[in-house]
């Protein structure tokens, strides 16, 4: 079977050297069986992404000999998608609105900050339905979450969320399997979770280490010297580039 991978980048600033080993090393794991490499712009934060960074993410990639599908998939574009995979959802009485700011949350946690921060006590899950339907009467504003695992599904300044976002495009898109960052292996249970809740299919998952720094830090967008606009700048060539990653964590 032929392989369907993507690297899913979020345009909120340049690629770096962490960037480039993921998007590569998804373009490999395509390329062994002939199979088909996408990318997608994760684009639904819209008061973090900016075009210019979009423009720097293809410029970097193609800079980099990479190629892939048209047309590209915007998720600012495809929000009808979600919102359907919400309905979903809602109709079989599968979501409940939480109302708690994120100070409210923290100071209610009993137990240590995760990987997407304080974890929640499910406060709103336990309101009344008289509660609920008060608070959304005069207008608070409010997240979904999942009332099986209190997962948020619709951030409240966004009818969706990372997690929905990516498994409707996966699923729509075909992709077969799904590589990333170690740092992101425990997304798997709750895409898994959403993907039986709506009938989509599962791929395939394979997390790759997380490059860093001679110090041990992970790179970031904020290093400059490493994004790899400033690396091309400094005369480095797409070659050399790829040798580094392939030294730093034998990638393929």
């Amino acid at each position: 079977m032929q392989t369907v991978t993507r690297f899913a980048p979020s345009p909120t600033g340049r690629l770096h050297l962490g960037h480039a080993y993921a998007a590569l090393f998804a373009a490999d794991r395509a390329a062994r069986t002939g199979g088909r490499f996408l990318l997608r712009i994760e684009d639904i934060d819209r008061s973090r992404c900016r075009t210019e960074f979009e423009a720097g993410i293809l410029e970097d990639l193609a800079w980099l000999g990479l190629e892939w599908e048209e047309p590209v998939r915007r998720q600012s574009d495809h929000m009808a998608d979600y919102a359907a995979a919400l309905a979903s959802l809602d109709e079989r009485g599968l979501l409940y609105p939480c109302f708690c700011t994120r100070r409210e949350i923290e100071a209610a946690a009993t137990a240590p900050h995760g990987p997407e921060g304080a974890p929640y006590s499910g406060i709103c899950r336990a309101l009344t339905g008289a509660e609920r339907a008060m608070r959304l009467a005069r207008g608070d504003a409010y997240a979904l979450r999942l009332t099986e695992d209190d997962t948020v599904v619709a951030r409240k300044d966004i009818r969706t969320s990372y997690h929905l976002a990516v498994v409707v495009d996966d699923a729509l898109q075909g992709v077969t399997l799904v590589t990333r960052g170690a740092d992101l292996a425990f997304a798997v249970p709750i895409q898994n979770r959403l993907q039986r809740l709506l009938g989509l299919p599962v791929p395939a998952y394979e997390h790759h280490p997380v490059l860093t720094d001679a110090d041990g830090r992970r790179f970031a967008k904020r290093d400059r010297a490493l994004t790899l606009v400033s690396l091309r700048e400094s005369g480095v060539s797409p070659d050399a580039v790829q040798a580094r990653i392939r030294c730093s964590g034998g990638v393929f």
